[in-house]
């Protein structure tokens, strides 16, 4: 049998062990350990018996205190639902003037607004409406189909080259992929409209001016300002959705641009179609 051999300093007997003159002692737990084990093992206990805790296939215990978070989250939400309505119901029934003209309401309007934004306009248009490639630009002044909420409205309502019965339609023909023009009209159209910034000059005999005349003028217009409403741009000032610069022009003109936005009124109230209209026009004013 094995000398048991005992610490002189501690009392504790050893383990037998030893690192390089090192012991390792046998000592016991520690109370305030022990005691710690105790009271986690019955509060666990306790919240076995009082709240929602082990699955049972499909379902899970209860437990005494009836403790449902999904339930309190629906009563949460019904509740808030229940306290907005009055002003939700505004949003609805007052037209945008009215609503402009209630500092408070406006206030309601924008700042539910935002996310409702963030949520589903932002992946395209960009974080402040700043825009992208094919992508439209909504802080500034620049609207193709009219930049006042109710004209916003209703292209969120009903989209742009959407499946909506109503939905706005444009599509910017492929003069170089349907052979309107040769590739040399598509360059000197795609210069031409690179000095477009003054606007068109009156009379202007070059080629490039009647060419353009013949066959951009009945959307774009003869000053070549865009006919709002329409879809089609402005090309004499600075926003460009395609791209500016001489390859992004001729790409546009050889095969043609046909954007979409989807219609969200399966998606969004009308409530939330308003006031998402009253965002976006006052985008201009808090992006200065």
């Amino acid at each position: 049998m094995s000398k048991i051999e005992r610490d002189p300093v501690t009392g504790y007997t050893t383990t037998g062990h030893d690192w390089n003159g090192i012991k390792e002692l046998n000592s016991p737990i520690p109370r305030a350990v022990i005691i710690f084990i105790i009271i986690t093992h019955l509060a666990a206990l306790v919240g076995w018996i009082l709240l929602p805790t082990w699955p049972l296939g499909r379902t899970f215990t209860k437990g005494v205190l009836g403790i449902d978070q999904k339930t309190d989250l629906a009563a949460d939400i019904a509740a808030a639902n229940t306290a907005r309505a009055d002003w939700m119901a505004q949003m609805t029934t007052l037209d945008f003037d009215a609503i402009r003209a209630d500092p408070d309401l406006m206030a309601r309007a924008l700042e539910t607004a935002a996310p409702i934004f963030g949520q589903n306009c932002e992946p395209c248009h960009g974080k402040g409406g700043t825009g992208g490639p094919g992508f439209p630009r909504l802080s500034d002044n620049t609207w193709i189909w009219g930049g006042t909420a109710a004209d916003i409205a209703e292209t969120i309502t009903v989209g742009i080259n959407s499946d909506h019965p109503d939905s706005r339609f444009a599509q910017m023909p492929a003069f170089g992929r349907d052979e309107m023009l040769d590739r040399a009209q598509i360059g000197m159209m795609t210069r031409y409209v690179q000095t477009l910034s003054n606007g068109v000059i009156p009379g202007d005999p070059s080629e490039a001016a009647m060419l353009f005349q013949e066959n951009c003028a009945a959307c774009h217009g003869e000053d070549a300002r865009g006919v709002e409403g329409t879809g089609a741009p402005n090309l004499t000032d600075a926003a460009w959705i395609y791209g500016g610069d001489a390859a992004s022009i001729w790409q546009t003109l050889m095969n043609g641009r046909q954007g979409h936005m989807p219609t969200w009124q399966h998606r969004l109230s009308t409530a939330d179609i308003r006031m998402l209209a009253l965002y976006v026009e006052t985008m201009p004013e808090r992006a200065q």
